[in-house]
């Protein structure tokens, strides 16, 4: 029987409230995932992000050593806060140290799944295929661009990994990476305004303290693709826009005397990535309008690329057939099924199975269209 551990910030009704959250949700990650069921885990940690850091400290020397005997053990923190009612004065944010520290488990220890935030829609339907075609583009950008920075990928033959993964619900799939030391900002890069750029050129003719030309429309093409990186909040906080000046001094408190050198060579590589993806996807028929990459340190201290690559979940995809700037335009991403449910309170997260195909459609029509081959 699986044992499920809950720790959360408060003890009255708001509380129980959060318990009840954060179990239905998990139930749903761990389907998703397909890594084990909540009935096949042994042990399963649902966190709130308020006593993260207490969390890590009080209980991971335990978790290790029951990880070492075998165990199977899910680790999720929540951010939904809007579902998940609670005060952040209980407690300590958890810290990127703290994300670490569970995130070098997960790596040495293949029993052990860590979700670090519960994405904002769950559903209780399977979208089949969905991880693969993250998995398989990723790695076919990850191909096309290592001429301009190294990226984190070993394999995505699981024939490759440890023998836990060996198994066919990891095929095609997973991906080997190696170890990065991962920056602390979010890369973007914006080739069309659209989303919350066009939202700020509206109120202030500027997107992240960027200047823009007067007269723009929804969904014009910039004149040149812009850079404007974010910080990556810690847990139950958001994450912030900031300039490429502040990006440097943001750094600078991490890696000191790195700063101005990291940010420059974040620029340039993101800019660089962005420039010979979108040329090559124009051809293929889609429009990158805005995307974000993540970058690392190796054990030398080189900047790698790191996360997913240029997959409709990091960007948006824009057919370009039929493109016309003045409104928003349509994508190949989620936003059908998170259209649906939002247009369906009460739906008890479940998708009509027509929706769920329409929504893997999107993903592997992008996929066909930019690699030109077919998933088995």
């Amino acid at each position: 029987k699986t044992e499920v551990k809950i720790s959360v910030g408060a003890s009255d009704k708001d509380g129980r409230l959060h318990k009840k959250a954060l179990y239905d949700s998990l139930s749903f990650e761990a389907e998703l995932h397909n890594i084990f069921t909540v009935d096949e885990a042994d042990e399963i940690w649902m966190i709130s992000p308020w006593i993260g850091h207490a969390f890590v400290h009080q209980r991971l020397p335990y978790i290790k050593n029951h990880l070492s005997k075998g165990r199977r053990i899910f680790i999720a923190f929540s951010k939904e806060e809007a579902n998940i009612k609670a005060a952040s004065s209980h407690g300590d944010m958890i810290t990127h140290s703290a994300k670490k520290a569970i995130a070098d488990l997960e790596r040495n220890y293949p029993t052990l799944f860590f979700c670090v935030q519960l994405p904002a829609f769950h559903t209780k339907n399977v979208i089949e295929k969905k991880g693969t075609v993250l998995t398989q583009m990723s790695k076919f950008w990850f191909d096309m661009t290592e001429d301009i920075v190294p990226n984190h990928m070993i394999s995505v033959d699981v024939n490759d990994m440890p023998e836990f993964f060996r198994q066919p619900k990891f095929d095609g799939n997973s991906m080997m990476c190696r170890k990065l030391n991962m920056l602390p900002l979010e890369c973007i890069v914006r080739g069309y305004i659209t989303g919350s750029g066009w939202a700020s050129y509206q109120k202030t003719g500027t997107v992240c303290g960027i200047t823009l030309p007067e007269g723009l429309k929804e969904s014009d093409k910039l004149p040149e693709p812009i850079y404007t990186p974010s910080t990556k909040a810690e847990i139950g906080d958001h994450d912030e826009n900031i300039s490429y000046e502040q990006s440097v001094d943001h750094l600078e408190k991490y890696f000191p005397g790195k700063g101005k050198e990291y940010a420059d060579k974040l620029r340039e590589y993101t800019i660089a990535l962005y420039k010979k993806c979108a040329e090559y996807a124009l051809e293929k028929g889609i429009i990158i309008a805005d995307t974000k990459f993540e970058f690392g340190l190796d054990e030398n201290g080189n900047i790698v690329l790191g996360d997913e690559m240029l997959t409709p979940d990091s960007s948006r995809f824009w057919p370009a057939q039929g493109y016309e700037a003045g409104h928003s335009q349509p994508s190949f991403d989620k936003q059908f099924a998170r259209d649906w449910l939002t247009a369906h309170p009460g739906n008890d997260w479940t998708l009509p199975q027509e929706i769920v195909d329409k929504t893997i459609e999107k993903y592997l029509q992008s996929y066909e269209m930019l690699t030109g081959e077919k998933l088995a």
